[in-house]
């Protein structure tokens, strides 16, 4: 068998290791045995081809993967705008119905629509902001 078609082999199965251990090494791995499968297609010797991987493996595990690691686990962004206001609880002011009502959040009075259509809210009571439609907030009390 051609070594070429050996590293190919390799190269499968350390990427389907990867895709069952999700650990990002294994996908490093299988990207040098890949591109040692082309060194050793064009008819370079077995010393050479191994010097290739471990060349190419260590580049791919100190430099490529804490690159694709620290991508992965990257913060979400901030919240700004009205998108910060979901999820912030809201005092009602004037009673909220699926047609309307009044409730302060964050300082800043808004308009308001209950979530469930046939719910009334009283005045005083804590709400929970569930979406923002337009300059509508919709709320759903909290239990």
């Amino acid at each position: 068998m051609d070594s070429w078609l050996i590293w190919l082999i390799v190269a499968a199965a350390l990427a389907v290791a990867e895709i069952l251990t999700l650990t990002a090494a294994l996908g490093m791995l299988s990207v040098a045995a890949l591109i040692t499968a082309g060194v050793a297609a064009v008819g370079l010797p077995l010393w050479v081809q191994l010097v290739a991987y471990a060349a190419l493996a260590a580049v791919t595990l100190l430099f490529v993967r804490p690159l694709a690691l620290r991508h992965l686990r990257r913060p979400a962004g901030a919240r700004f705008g009205v998108d910060a206001l979901v999820g912030k609880p809201a005092q009602v002011l004037t009673a909220v119905s699926g047609t309307g009502g009044r409730v302060r959040i964050d300082g800043e009075e808004w308009t308001a629509r209950s979530y469930d259509e046939t719910l009334v809210i009283s005045p005083g009571t804590t709400v929970d902001v569930i979406e923002i439609s337009g300059a509508t907030a919709i709320v759903y009390p909290r239990d």
